[in-house]
């Protein structure tokens, strides 16, 4: 039987546990991915909604675990499919995921 993982203080004993721990030893069938955006937005838009339409946006975000613009954003690049948008978030996640296990 596996281990579960134990809760953290803070992201950096988080950090610090994975680094040291043998996490196939762990029980990670609660794991989440988690998205980071790391750029830095430029632009930014006024965009008039119907309240309707608005409230849907707010609550799929919510179901999906974003704020409503990041999920308003990620829904326009996808409709894009802009390879060179998802490549700048892969970049970005391989990023931190180099600085969060640095501690």
């Amino acid at each position: 039987m596996k281990k579960k993982i134990p809760a953290f203080k803070s992201s950096r004993a988080a950090a610090a546990f994975v680094d040291k721990a043998d996490l196939s030893h762990y029980d990670l069938s609660g794991a989440q991915t988690v998205r980071f955006e790391m750029k830095r937005k430029g632009k930014s838009i006024n965009l008039r909604l119907p309240e309707e339409l608005y409230d849907a946006v707010r609550q799929r975000a919510s179901q999906a675990g974003l704020p409503y613009q990041r999920f308003i954003r990620l829904a326009l690049e996808n409709a894009l499919v802009r390879p060179e948008v998802l490549a700048t978030y892969r970049r970005s996640n391989e990023k931190y995921r180099e600085l969060s296990t640095r501690g």
